[in-house]
């Protein structure tokens, strides 16, 4: 189905329009997250928007849950998405070249339970492979009946395809998480590869239907996918909900994707359409991007300046975590938390959360159009694309250019007068994020990385454009 035709289709299409917003959402004000903006590369305590000096503690006792209707759990508004894990401090050891401190995942999982967050995602692809060890260990710490943990059959590469490579995936992500079921399993980023990709990955080697028959068996409690890229691909899954009757969908919404995600990408699908096709047939939703990949809490001051002026106390991020929070539909809303500045602040957002609000929204929406004519390159800092087998850090590139560029910190003309000041600000802050040896000059434009990337960007194209512009500011000359 073609998601562009939408915007002209009948109410009783399950057309849902901005002007539609507030009657599916709910009404509402206030909350909290996080924002890291500039050219350098972020540290936990670098936060020139929102200070988190005096941070006060978030409730124990006023998380807002959904509840779903299938199984019923009673489900955290606030998921720990387990794809970005903390690192140790440097000087740290650390056990082979496995970069995640234990130590601090548990304390952030100690914490996020504590202050009622039971929902937490993972996948055997994220955090170097190392992610669902690093979730089973440490959940595994609390009674299994206080959290429900999800994964998902990551089966990418093609060497993964046969039936048993993925059933050798599925069955080890039991033995990494320390658990005898899985409350919410994903087929992983289906519409990658459009149809054929779906065909091979999880219908012609039987392992939709052996996944259905492990949820039959109880070692699936619930069972879904998540959808990146092909719009066909979505469409032929949910016009198979009466066979596959999938409890839960993720997709990514947020007030940027919401009417604009086609615009930053053309094979993207605005969230909208996602939302409303999910909504129709009573399939609970589970949010990634909220943040859409840090951007919506990296926007640019004078934005920062009119949030401010709206509710001083809030962060910048805390109003992308609230409209992704608002719709019914909506399960729980992912969100990775590296730091506990971001545990505490999304905490408080929803315990509990107050919906965006009419104003809120319009708001939002004015905010989103000028976002979406900022041409920046539509990265969402998945790390899908890595590794690069030439040591290439493609997301750290894009994500410092993306910073730059959101916060009109590009030098542009040698003649214009803040250009020398901007040009050493653009290259130091690059060697300090990406190492120069991994910078964007050593890609060789194999396109490896390509087929991986969710938001279909043409990596090697917008790397060597990169590249070419960091060599004319070397220079010193017009760019």
């Amino acid at each position: 189905m073609n998601h562009k035709k939408l915007r002209i289709m009948s109410d009783n299409e399950n057309n849902i329009s901005r002007r539609k917003f507030l009657k599916l959402f709910g009404i509402g004000t206030a909350a909290a997250a996080a924002t890291l903006t500039g050219c350098k590369k972020p540290k936990s305590n670098e936060f020139p928007n929102d200070d988190y000096t005096n941070q006060t503690e978030p409730p124990k006792d006023r998380m807002t849950y959904r509840v779903n209707p299938t199984t019923h759990d009673r489900v955290s508004l606030l998921g720990f998405g387990m794809m970005r894990l903390p690192e140790p401090d440097e000087g740290t050891a650390t056990e082979g070249n496995v970069k995640i401190d234990q130590e601090k995942v548990n304390r952030l999982v100690d914490y996020a339970i504590e202050h009622g967050v039971n929902y937490f995602d993972t996948s055997p692809a994220y955090s170097g492979g190392f992610s669902e060890r690093a979730t089973g260990t440490a959940l595994s710490r609390h009674p299994r009946k206080s959290y429900y943990v999800a994964t998902k059959l990551s089966n990418f590469n093609k060497e993964t395809w046969s039936r048993e490579e993925s059933i050798k995936m599925y069955r080890n992500s039991f033995k990494e998480l320390q658990t005898d079921y899985i409350d919410y399993y994903l087929l992983h980023a289906i519409g990658m590869g459009g149809m054929e990709a779906l065909n091979a990955r999880y219908i012609d080697n039987g392992m939709l239907d052996f996944l259905i028959e492990e949820r039959r068996a109880g070692r699936i409690r619930n069972l879904g996918f998540s959808y990146h890229g092909d719009i066909k691909v979505y469409d032929y899954l949910l016009s198979m909900h009466d066979k596959y009757k999938w409890d839960f969908v993720q997709i990514e919404l947020n007030y940027l994707d919401w009417e604009y995600a086609d615009e930053i990408n053309p094979r993207n699908t605005d969230a909208s359409y996602l939302y409303a096709e999910l909504k129709k047939r009573g399939i609970p939703a589970v949010i990634m991007e909220p943040l859409l990949g840090g951007r919506l809490a990296n926007v640019p001051q004078y934005i920062v300046t009119e949030m401010k002026k709206r509710i001083p106390e809030n962060s910048v991020a805390s109003w992308a975590f609230r409209y992704a929070g608002t719709p019914d539909g909506v399960l729980t809303v992912l969100s990775g938390m590296t730091y506990m500045e971001h545990l505490k602040d999304n905490l408080k957002t929803y315990s509990p959360l107050h919906t965006i609000t009419a104003d809120e929204d319009k708001f939002l929406q004015s905010i989103a159009e000028q976002l979406v004519n900022m041409e920046t390159i539509p990265c969402n800092d998945c790390k899908y694309c890595m590794p690069c087998p030439y040591g290439v850090d493609i997301p750290g590139i894009f994500v410092h250019y993306n910073k730059c560029k959101n916060e009109g910190r590009l030098p542009h003309n040698n003649k214009d007068k803040d250009y020398d000041r901007l040009r050493r600000e653009y290259l130091i802050g690059l060697d300090r994020s990406v190492p120069r040896l991994r910078q964007a000059a050593h890609c060789i434009g194999c396109g490896q990385c390509e087929p991986h990337c969710p938001q279909n960007i043409k990596i090697p194209h917008e790397l060597h454009i990169i590249d070419k512009y960091v060599e004319q500011l070397k220079k010193g000359g017009k760019i």
